[in-house]
């Protein structure tokens, strides 16, 4: 197996070459189509990654499919490639799952039973859970969603499934639909995480059923989705709750801003820390392929590529983000002198 970045355990970045540009206001997308065509042409041909055959039915997807698509706060949504193909959301939705929690019992509450540190281990890890003694430490790990999808308001399963479904929908703009395909096969090779939410539950972390919370927890993480979602869906958080496309208010600023530091700090898994250090914004991958960025008051970038790497998460989907995050200026650690920027708008 060829794995990006000679084999190591760091995320890929062959965007080396193109230019850390600095944007502080709002996004300049005059060139965005012709950005997402460069990136997409670039790095259409990579052939590094593994199919997540884990889960039966993902180890089936076409390694060929890539999409990019960007939507910006102002509304418009560019996209290039197999934006409208549908793959399951996976553990992009725990991000989204987390904001309607956060919206729902407020800040404190969530951080005490859920928090907001990273693991360093691999996400479905039950020894983290152990080292901690039963806290699930982050939302964007097995554990802490499981617990998290707990929280969802609803006094059946099936109604907490019914508000989970409607909370992302409304991040998407449209009604997402169950993949059945999907859910089956990942039940049927769902133990560890009923061990997990078992676990959790012993440990008083789960007030209810762990293994209904695990069913709603595998539920949404079957939910159908695309590239183009995934940007509408991240431009909500950027856009201070408000989804760009429909103008329906679906979270509070706040809940978007406690979102996106959590989402920051392990939206990777145990490769959070160097996704930040070289890319610079806060994303979510999913083992199906996807990963949605989000560059906080511009818009999100939605990518989607089914092979990933060691540690779960997209290749092709990485690169890309990465050289759009350095083309566009979308790292929030990037700056430059002011004369500098004023001179090279012809102002100095």
């Amino acid at each position: 197996m060829n794995y990006p970045s000679d084999g190591n355990d760091t995320i890929p970045t062959d965007f080396d070459d193109v230019v850390q540009q600095v944007s502080t206001g709002s996004l300049a997308h005059q060139k965005i189509d012709e950005l997402l065509r460069e990136a997409h042409e670039r790095y259409s041909d990579v052939d590094d990654g593994l199919l997540a055959h884990y889960i039966p039915i993902l180890g089936h997807a076409d390694p060929d499919l890539f999409a990019i698509a960007m939507s910006h706060v102002g509304g418009s949504v560019h996209e290039v490639g197999d934006c409208q193909h549908e793959f399951s959301i996976q553990s992009i939705a725990k991000m989204f799952v987390y904001a309607l929690v956060v919206q729902e019992h407020g800040r404190e509450v969530v951080r005490e039973r859920i928090g907001v540190n990273n693991t360093g281990m691999p996400f479905n890890s039950v020894m983290a859970v152990e080292l901690n003694n039963g806290h699930p430490m982050n939302p964007m790990v097995n554990a802490g969603a499981i617990a998290t999808t707990e929280m969802i308001p609803g006094r059946t399963s099936a109604k907490k499934w019914e508000n989970v479904r409607a909370g992302l929908s409304a991040f998407a703009g449209r009604q997402l639909t169950l993949d059945d395909d999907v859910y089956a096969s990942e039940s049927e090779s769902n133990e560890r995480n009923k061990a997990v939410g078992r676990l959790l539950k012993s440990y008083r972390r789960i007030e209810g059923d762990p293994l209904a919370a695990v069913d709603v927890y595998t539920r949404q993480c079957s939910l159908n989705v695309t590239a183009y979602d995934l940007a509408v869906m991240g431009a909500t958080l950027a856009d201070g709750g408000v989804n760009p496309v429909t103008g329906q208010r679906v979270v509070d600023a706040d809940v978007c801003r406690d979102t996106l530091a959590a989402v920051a700090t392990s939206g990777l898994y145990e490769h959070s820390g160097d996704w930040l250090f070289e890319i610079g914004i806060p994303a979510k991958s999913g083992v199906s392929g996807g990963i949605v960025a989000i560059a906080p008051g511009k818009g999100a970038i939605g990518a989607f590529s089914p092979p990933l790497d060691i540690a779960g998460n997209s290749v092709k989907a990485q690169l890309a983000i990465g050289h759009l995050s350095r083309a566009m200026g979308l790292n929030l650690f990037a700056s430059a002198p002011e004369k500098s920027l004023l001179a090279k708008a012809g102002r100095g």
